[in-house]
């Protein structure tokens, strides 16, 4: 009898104890899971950057999206209203209004335009989950750490029996100044918030017996490692034809044979100063691809030390873009590998020639402008493939 109580105490303390460390598990949620197709579907939508009320052209647009393709979850990629103080309250709840009616769950992070009419992140966020309700999944992990609002959102496996991946949502800030006041360039992701990130992707390992959970990044100012992969690297600075990051300089002459698919329409943005995020994503060894908005016209992926760098255009015709790549991204991740993912960039021009003409009714997007999307599109297509071509017959990277 005592073998057999011994027995059943075993039993009853291992399976408490992996309760314990699931149910402990950072960002842990009972919405987020693969379908019963083994499909997780992410909507990444970037700086909307509108007043308020919002451009119904683009209200419209994200609205049709949603019906037409029903994304599992939506992550806002910062820049998100730029609505002034006193209608600040009622964008947000204009944005958050479009996932209560369609019941889409989202998420977001913060830019560096959010803040910039005279209201805090930290109020700012009461906002977005005053407005969003049950389907605002977003929280501040540790309201201590640098930002607001950087956290993480696990998705289930079909069955609903484990955690299958892991999303980061990271506050990428907004500008550093010299001691003295003078603006030197963009922020970005902090050593707090990277202690942070490595911490919970070591709980969720160990939740999942030892086993890396896949995951994703986002956050609004795309990681200054873009610039190796993309820029040629110059040993002193040559006024505006140069740009210089903390020391490094690097011209604008682009390695377009590193973009693995979409366009480089302008030259990226990233943090003055550079911490060692993307350093930590590739040797955590969980992150598959960081995504990033900020750049407004840029569409592009681009590889390194085997993590992607992302960035996605505005989907908004309330700020500046371009008509070849306007649009909101979807990924598609598969529970059977969950080491790579699918992108395809849903671009408003497409959809007005294809099913979208009603579009065209609010009077701020035209057949015309459609029609000069898809042809700029093609003309990228066509010069990056010719830089392939140069690549294969002389070992030139163009």
């Amino acid at each position: 009898m005592k073998k057999v109580i011994a027995i059943l105490l075993s039993i009853i303390l291992v399976f408490s104890s992996s309760v314990i460390a699931f149910a402990g598990v950072s960002g842990e949620n009972d919405v987020l899971r693969f379908d019963e197709n083994g499909e997780f579907k992410i909507f990444n939508l970037c700086d909307i950057q509108d007043d308020f009320p919002m451009n119904e052209t683009t209200v419209v647009f994200i609205k049709d999206m949603i019906k037409l393709h029903s994304p599992d979850l939506v992550v806002l990629g910062g820049d998100n209203t730029t609505a002034p103080k006193e209608t600040k309250a009622d964008a947000i709840k204009e944005i958050c209004d479009i996932f209560v009616e369609s019941k889409t769950y989202f998420t977001f992070v913060f830019g560096n335009h959010d803040d910039e009419q005279g209201v805090s992140r930290e109020e700012l966020f009461k906002m977005y989950k005053l407005y969003g309700g049950k389907y605002c999944l977003a929280y501040d992990a540790v309201p201590e750490l640098s930002g607001v609002g950087t956290h993480n959102l696990t998705v289930k496996s079909s069955d609903g029996n484990k955690i299958a991946y892991n999303l980061y949502m990271f506050d990428s800030n907004s500008y550093v100044y010299d001691e003295d006041g003078n603006k030197l360039g963009y922020d970005c992701v902090h050593k707090d918030q990277i202690e942070w990130y490595k911490n919970t992707s070591a709980n969720i390992k160990a939740a999942n017996g030892g086993e890396i959970v896949k995951a994703m990044a986002f956050q609004h100012i795309i990681v200054q490692d873009i610039y190796e992969m993309m820029f040629y690297e110059f040993p002193f600075a040559l006024g505006k034809a140069t740009v210089n990051f903390d020391g490094q300089t690097y011209t604008y002459l682009p390695y377009v044979y590193n973009i693995k698919d979409g366009f480089l329409l302008e030259a990226p943005c990233p943090g003055y100063y550079n911490y060692g995020q993307f350093d930590a994503f590739v040797e955590t060894g969980d992150v598959v691809a960081v995504f990033s908005g900020h750049d407004h016209p840029n569409s592009f992926t681009v590889e390194k030390d085997g993590v992607d760098i992302v960035n996605t255009p505005t989907c908004s015709l309330g700020t500046y873009g371009d008509p070849a790549t306007r649009g909101i991204r979807m990924l598609t991740i598969n529970e059977a590998d969950t080491s790579v993912y699918e992108s395809e960039m849903l671009t408003l021009s497409e959809y007005v020639l294809k099913d979208g003409e009603h579009l065209t009714e609010y009077g701020d997007y035209t057949k015309g402008d459609a029609v000069l999307g898809i042809l700029e599109s093609v003309f990228f297509k066509l010069y990056f493939q010719i830089t392939d071509i140069v690549y294969l017959l002389t070992g030139v990277k163009m």
